[in-house]
């Protein structure tokens, strides 16, 4: 290489050096602003306005709920999704049409909302556990379950495994439905362990939380909801999930959704297709899965069925209600 190229090579490196000394410089100062100055104890109320109540198993920790009990029939469960900010709030307008129509149930899941949120394994099995023994051991009587998102994956489980408790499943925008890329074993035990590795990253403590604050910054929470929302962007539930994914142990939970380690592998057909109670899924677009493989097993299962409820984009019983509260009765009244 001759003197000119010497020196333009010589020139990149300083650069890539330079590039890489203020990325590091910028870690290291989110990391000391995270833990210094950004408030993980943020005042928070109860997500509904309704009696709310715990349960504590030695499973599944502590386990908040809320309840209206003034209504008869059938009691109602209503289960929020997966992601890096929900709580029982992502449940409010079904809770609040429903209240003193039935009995109805709105919990936060494990790693969410006012329960457990200690470090400590998160799974499906975990949250299959908590969908049981909460029907088991408070409402003590069969259920319809309403879920959002990647909660249907572990209602299913929990209709799957005790079907006796579970009467009816409704799955808004459930997840599982993608065209997989790939049926081969090598390929899902690699997808395995690059899921290990992200979440062996990810849990790291130096930046576990700093890392998580960034997710969970107001701005993000804004930018993601936005993309479930056709049109405003209620912003109740812009700062309800701010505040409560700013609570001491709230990254725990996220930081396996975000190392894709709360998903079923092949739900579809290992955990969908055994389920033998009536479902109904409700969906329409989303920007975060999507339903090719529905029609499939609608035509596979006659106790599947479903329901577009236009225009939404994975939340339609905050856009569209009175749609979605007439494909509940109507799926309902069939029972």
């Amino acid at each position: 290489m001759d003197e000119k190229g010497n020196k333009v090579g010589k020139r990149l490196l300083w650069g890539l050096g330079g590039t890489a000394a203020a990325l590091l410089t910028s870690i290291a100062g989110w990391i000391v602003y995270s833990k210094k100055f950004i408030n993980h104890h943020q005042g928070v109320t109860g997500a509904l306005e309704a009696d709310h109540l715990e349960m504590t198993t030695d499973n599944v920790g502590r386990l908040s709920f809320y309840a209206d009990l003034s209504g008869k029939g059938t009691p109602l469960v209503l289960l929020h999704s997966i992601n890096a900010a929900p709580s029982a709030y992502e449940m409010k307008p079904i809770f609040d049409h429903y209240r003193g129509k039935r009995p109805v149930y709105a919990l936060d899941l494990p790693g969410f909302g006012f329960s457990d949120r200690s470090d400590r394994l998160y799974s499906p099995r975990l949250y299959q556990d908590a969908i049981v023994e909460f029907i088991r051991d408070v409402v003590k009587k069969p259920v319809d379950v309403v879920a959002l998102s990647l909660s249907n994956e572990f209602a299913a489980l929990a209709a799957v495994h005790a079907p006796e408790w579970i009467r009816s499943l409704v799955m808004i925008s459930p997840t599982g439905f993608k065209q997989p890329r790939t049926d081969k074993l090598s390929q899902r035990a690699r997808q395995r362990g690059a899921m290990n590795h992200v979440y062996a990253g990810l849990a790291i403590p130096l930046w576990n939380r700093p890392f998580y604050d960034l997710v969970s910054s107001r701005s993000s929470i804004q930018y993601f909801l936005s993309k479930s929302f056709e049109g405003y962007v209620p912003p109740s539930l812009v700062d309800y999930a701010y505040i409560t994914a700013h609570q001491p142990g709230a990254q725990y939970a996220p930081t396996y959704f975000l190392s894709g380690k709360l998903f079923t592998p092949a739900v579809r057909s290992t955990v969908y297709k055994v389920v033998e109670q009536p479902v109904l899924v409700l969906y329409d677009q989303d920007p975060y899965t999507n339903f090719e493989m529905l029609p499939g097993l609608l035509q596979e299962k006659e106790n599947w069925q479903a329901e577009r409820v236009s225009p939404t984009r994975g939340l339609p019983h905050w856009e569209q209600p009175e749609k979605t509260f007439h494909a509940l009765e109507a799926f309902w009244g069939e029972l």
